[in-house]
């Protein structure tokens, strides 16, 4: 009886998933596995909030598998080490997994291949399982992958996506297989109060309410941050509870700039994919040197806990940072705000906030998460290195009546419209009634000292 397995990354799903299908076709028994990474521990990639997230989507997946006889298989340590006791208790003749992009997922494909030669065994790599479009379908003509994101987005929506396929009706897993128990939530500490559920259900339940009553205002309100206008899918698209390729078709049956703008965001994200497969060091290395001396954890260690516990005295920029906190997501013009404000008006290295934003995002995805930051601080594939984003100026515009603020500021609460964006604005008595910070830095100070720093570099 032929067996192969599906090893799953970040592609907890049942619709939509190649690797799946592929194994379901060419044998008698399929084993879906997950292996609990060592490595990724070790790397320290293992936050409490994508470790919870992570706990109900892995609980979600069993069920679902479950539901058509099957189950998930869960084992812990190193991924090949695993893959490869799994094929010897079994006898399966091919292992099937999605492709990944960064130096990690590159380096776990070369290593599973040799170990799996040297057992006879087959390793089937799927691209458009991750990703929308493969990192290397769309490339320009003298290099290896494109640097600049509006000749790629038109490349790639010319390129088109391939078929959705169905979830299985039937898997049929081998009897006696040990596995580990599936993770739950509550075995994790630590997690921020605010984090949502995770799992392919909650997924798709939150996709068809977002198609039907919110993507066609997407374009207008994204930025919005008040209205909470987007779409709040990054998480499950980041663990794979969801597949960009159903995305896009299902934006793309409703006309109209919200459903445009909602498919360009995931162009982006596929855009950020392809930067990160080409160029694997970019997750900690400068895709593009100005010879910046920034300032690091020692030099400035004051500013970077204020902005860490979002006690700056810039009000959005502190709402932000506490959103973070809280929810381990947050809003796309927030972290805008939070990192030009640590990187451009404090000229703190990108990388530490990387790191910080890494900490607590579950959808934290090191293409892009690292390619944003390097955006924000002027390193990345943008050529404009001098674009600094003045935190008053962007809450005024993204949350004109404060809303936003208040929300997560309520030492401010008290205070009526935009003037909660300048709170040091009030006179002394009415500034003693607020227990909030004095702003840690002169906005003009800070950017005439990253300025001059430049100018230096």
């Amino acid at each position: 009886m032929a067996t192969s397995i599906v090893l799953f990354t970040a592609d907890l799903r049942l619709h939509d998933h190649p690797p799946l299908r592929a194994a379901l076709a060419e044998a008698d028994e399929v084993v879906p596995l997950f292996v609990r990474d060592d490595n990724v521990a070790a790397a320290g990639f293992a936050a409490p909030n994508r470790l919870a997230f992570l706990a109900d989507c892995l609980t979600a997946l069993d069920a679902a598998l479950r539901e058509r006889g099957g189950r998930l298989v869960v084992r812990s340590g190193d991924v090949v080490d695993q893959v490869g006791a799994v094929v010897a208790a079994t006898g399966a003749g091919a292992v099937h997994m999605a492709a990944g992009v960064s130096g990690f997922a590159q380096d776990r494909e070369r290593r599973l291949r040799a170990a799996l030669a040297e057992r006879g065994c087959a390793l089937h790599v799927h691209d458009c399982v991750v990703t929308a479009v493969a990192p290397g379908a769309v490339t320009p003509a003298n290099g290896d992958h494109f640097a600049v994101f509006t000749p790629y987005y038109r490349r790639w929506s010319q390129q088109g996506v391939r078929d959705v396929v169905a979830a299985p009706r039937t898997v049929r897993v081998p009897s006696g297989l040990a596995s580990e128990r599936v993770p739950a939530r509550a075995d994790v500490r630590e997690v921020s109060p605010g984090v949502p559920p995770g799992g392919e259900a909650v997924a798709r339940t939150r996709l068809a309410a977002w198609l039907r009553s919110g993507i066609a205002g997407y374009a207008d309100g994204h930025d919005d941050l008040a209205g909470d206008r987007t779409s709040r899918l990054s998480p499950h698209v980041h663990f794979g509870t969801l597949s960009p390729v159903e995305l896009v078709h299902r934006a793309g049956k409703t006309d109209g700039p919200g459903p445009a703008a909602f498919v360009r965001q995931l162009c982006w994200r596929d855009f950020h994919h392809q930067v990160l497969a080409a160029r694997p060091r970019a997750a900690w290395a400068d895709y593009r040197d100005r010879q910046d001396r920034w300032r690091g954890e020692d030099e400035a260690a004051d500013d970077i806990e204020a902005w860490r516990r979002g006690r700056t005295g810039f009000p959005a920029v502190d709402a932000a940072m506490r959103q973070l906190a809280h929810e381990g997501w947050l809003h796309n013009r927030g972290r805008l705000i939070a990192a030009s404000f640590l990187t451009k008006t404090l000229y703190v290295d990108w990388r530490i906030g990387a790191r910080h934003f890494l900490r607590h995002l579950v959808d934290g995805d090191i293409a892009d998460n690292q390619l944003n930051w390097q955006w924000t601080a002027g390193t990345g594939n943008d050529t404009r290195p001098n674009r600094v984003l003045n935190p008053v100026l962007q809450g005024k515009r993204h949350d004109p009546e404060g809303a936003y603020v208040r929300r997560w500021v309520p030492e401010l609460a008290e205070l009526a419209g935009a003037a909660v964006h300048e709170p040091w604005r009030l006179t002394g008595l009415e500034r003693a009634r607020f227990d909030y910070p004095e702003p840690i830095v002169d906005l003009a100070e800070g950017l005439a000292r990253f300025r001059q720093a430049r100018d230096r570099s």
